[in-house]
């Protein structure tokens, strides 16, 4: 079993930055691709971002390529996500999430874990 911790969400106005990060209890988290997703009200979850599991190729949704990086660390179970110029079309819960597939995926039904979300709002 897998527990993951989001922070880092809050109220921002365009153009502004946010950071966020999942704390994994896992205690073998580099045998996980990690992702992050986000749920905006009345609509589908949607990938953001997603890095595989040595941290060296990374994944991005069209909607935020250059302007988010995800990132990870391995040796402190953390995986990060660096959102620049939000736009208020950013504005939803992220979530964090672990999958075991050895082949990464924009699909969250590709992912085993997740944690409880944080709300990222983007003030026009």
């Amino acid at each position: 079993q897998v527990q993951l911790v989001e922070s880092g969400g809050g109220l921002v106005q365009t153009g502004e930055s946010l950071r966020l990060s999942c704390a994994a209890s896992a205690r073998t988290f580099s045998s996980y691709t990690m992702g992050w997703f986000r749920q905006a009200p009345g609509k589908e979850r949607e990938f953001v971002a997603a890095i595989s599991k040595s941290g060296l190729s990374t994944y991005y949704a069209d909607s935020v390529k250059g302007r988010f990086t995800i990132s990870r660390d391995n040796a402190k179970n953390t995986v990060a996500l660096q959102m620049n110029s939000l736009k208020p079309e950013d504005t939803a819960v992220y979530y964090c999430a672990a999958g075991l597939s050895p082949i990464w995926s924009p699909r969250p039904q590709s992912y085993d874990y997740w944690g409880q979300g944080t709300q990222v709002t983007v003030s026009s």
